[in-house]
């Protein structure tokens, strides 16, 4: 093979050793071999040739008025340039109407991605529009997708994976469920090409763990109905959606826990739906009453810190800090203040695993438990969920029972849903196969 320019073709060298200075060379290159040099522009020839275990990269490029050749020897992966982003639907039937203090929602109406790698790879991720919550809809969703983050990272190199989040996060503000989407895709596609489950590089913290299984708002006696039917699925742990009509929650609690026995782990989620005045007005009867709630989660508005803080500060019982938490920023300001006793960790308020894994970082530094919960989710985001918490030693506590709710068969792969128990196994990456019809 001649190399334009040179007759000969150089003899190997060592990592990062240039047939001349190599200031000017490719970063796409460099950055295979751990260099980041300025930028150039660059007339780009390349031949790639396997030898045993090494890969040689032999690269011809222009910078400027210079040509020059570079002969760089890397052990390990070639790096993945991502090609493409694809879109589809995903249309799932709820097993019961999904009640809380916000909203009615009967089916999961979603947003997949795909996101392919130039070897043909493929990773998955899922965004629900969740307008009451993150402000995303259908149709933002899409949009986000198809004219910002597609044209941000389709092109890039896999193999930084910082650099692509960093271009994810920044090619638009807010817009948290599409990014996190594209996030799980994209952590889906990564540890497919490290030939490892997802959760083995994201910490390795467990294979297995239980999630609780949620209790729609409803008259007090279908919600007793429903409870006692988890516990017979072997659920040990309810969350008990309340909220909506103040005092009279008091009583769905109460006859839940009577019907339920002491056995069984009750969490309360008020989705923001009482005053700070209220919230401890009602956890103090319910600790009064020997309810024995392991805790309550956010009982006020997502903005008002003060009354978060003010609760927590009034009441036995700990506080989740839930729709008061979107970014690594307002996780830090809770535990500044000590607004709350633990963190819900939501991918699609965070945006992705990227951001989430530095609000595990943040609780780790300062011995904050967190959870780990999910939207109306089909199977798809919540094995990404399920992943990170298999990964992080912080994340003590699972909220991820949306395979548990809809009425369809599970897609292919990915984690095991049995019952309250979630095992993840040895398949790269995530392990979500979705049908190609999805994607059209």
């Amino acid at each position: 093979m001649s190399i334009p320019g040179k007759e000969a073709r150089q003899p190997p060298r060592e990592k990062g050793s240039t047939a001349e200075e190599d200031d000017g060379a490719c970063p796409s290159v460099l950055r295979a071999v751990g260099k980041y040099p300025p930028d150039c522009h660059r007339g780009l020839w390349s031949a790639i040739r396997a030898y045993r275990t090494e890969i040689w990269l032999i690269v011809y490029h222009g910078c400027f008025s210079q040509r020059k050749v570079s002969v760089f020897s890397w052990k390990g992966e070639i790096f993945l340039r991502i090609t493409d982003l694809r879109i589809g639907r995903l249309s799932l039937p709820l097993a019961h109407p999904f009640k809380t203090a916000l909203r009615t929602v009967e089916r999961i109406e979603d947003v997949a991605v795909m996101v392919v790698g130039e070897d043909g790879g493929v990773g998955y991720g899922e965004a629900p529009p969740t307008a009451v919550i993150t402000g995303d809809t259908t149709g933002s969703i899409l949009c986000a997708i198809e004219d910002y983050i597609r044209p941000a990272i389709v092109g890039m190199e896999l193999d930084d994976l910082s650099a692509v989040m960093e271009k994810l996060n920044a090619c638009l503000v807010h817009n948290t469920s599409p990014k996190a989407a594209v996030d799980m895709a994209l952590y889906d596609l990564w540890a497919k090409s490290q030939g490892k489950p997802l959760y083995q590089l994201l910490g390795n913290a467990r294979s297995s763990f239980e999630t609780d299984l949620t209790i729609s708002v409803n008259q007090v006696d279908e919600m007793v109905k429903d409870a006692l039917e988890a516990v017979r699925r072997g659920f040990t742990t309810l969350k008990i959606k309340v909220g909506k009509e103040g005092l009279a929650d008091i009583d769905r609690v109460t006859s839940i826990r009577k019907a339920v026995g002491n056995d069984i782990q009750l969490r309360v989620d008020a989705n923001q739906g009482w005053t700070a005045a209220q919230s401890v007005a009602i956890i103090k009867t319910m600790e009064a009453r020997g309810l024995n709630i392991q805790l309550v989660e956010q009982p006020v508005p997502a903005d008002d810190i003060a009354g978060l803080k003010y609760v927590s500060g009034q009441v036995d019982t700990p506080i989740l800090a839930d729709e008061a938490v979107f970014s690594p920023t307002d996780a830090a300001n809770l535990i500044a203040i000590r607004a709350c006793d633990y963190i819900n960790i939501k991918l699609m308020k965070t945006g992705g695993i990227w951001n989430a894994l530095k609000i595990c970082e943040l609780a780790k530094q300062h011995g904050m438990e967190c959870m780990i919960g999910c939207m109306l989710e089909s199977q798809v985001a919540v094995s990404a969920a399920a992943h990170l918490c298999g990964g992080q030693g912080a994340i003590t506590m699972a909220d991820l029972d949306g395979p548990s709710l809809c009425a369809s068969e599970p897609f292919p792969g990915g984690p095991v849903f049995d019952g309250p128990t979630i095992r993840l196994n040895d398949t790269p990456g995530i392990g979500i196969e979705l049908p190609g019809e999805i994607f059209g």
